[in-house]
């Protein structure tokens, strides 16, 4: 029996949104650190929120500030400390956990979630540099984590130079450089660029589902 197109689209909606429901959340994750030197800066505070694919976020997440050695905090550079000056991190930081309770409380919150072991994807803006910061300091949670990333930082800056429009008119950033608030600013910049940019599940079906 040829289905007419209304059925056609519907079928391919519902199918679409079953495939959606299936994938593996998403583990959106943001750090501030002393620095960006490797060799030499500490990771401060970590957050970390799952969604669904629907970015819908899932449990209340982790948001934690870890300690650092007065050291440490006295080798930051001038931008840095005002920075986490302004944000008030630098005054909970002698009073942080440690990075191994940090990592015990995450793991504990994605197994909670719904995730699994290597599924999924990490997510966030310039996520690269908090991986790099991750995989020297948390290895289980590195490893718990799924190679690929979903880095907001690339579609934006795809839609600055394709839809520029676009890009000016997305939702201003709220998170004054605090890892919680940095990761909702992420999930509502790519809530917005799903909106602005990605086709409707409608028209996103696959031939095969077009066609069956």
């Amino acid at each position: 029996m040829v289905k007419s197109n209304w059925q056609a689209s519907a079928c391919a909606v519902g199918t679409l949104s079953a495939m959606a429901t299936e994938l593996p959340h998403l583990i959106w994750i943001d750090c501030e650190m002393t620095g960006l030197d490797l060799a030499t800066d500490a990771l401060v505070e970590i957050a970390v929120l799952v969604t669904d694919s629907e970015l819908n976020v899932i449990g209340e997440g982790v948001d934690v500030v870890i300690h650092a050695t007065q050291g440490q905090l006295d080798a930051m550079n001038e931008f840095v400390t005002n920075m986490h000056t302004a944000s008030g991190l630098i005054t909970q930081i002698p009073s942080g956990i440690s990075v191994s309770a940090a990592e015990e409380k995450i793991l504990e919150y994605l197994q909670a979630s719904g995730t699994e072991p290597g599924k999924s994807p990490l997510a966030g803006n310039s996520v690269s540099v908090d991986r790099n910061f991750i995989a020297r300091d948390m290895p289980k949670l590195n490893e718990y984590l799924h190679y690929r990333t979903i880095d907001v930082s690339s579609i934006k800056e795809l839609a600055r130079r394709w839809q520029p429009k676009t890009y000016f008119a997305s939702p201003a950033k709220t998170g004054n450089h605090r890892a919680l608030g940095d990761i909702q600013d992420s999930i509502a910049e790519l809530a917005y660029y799903r909106t602005a940019l990605f086709v409707s599940p409608a028209n996103n079906s696959t031939p095969e589902e077009v066609s069956g």
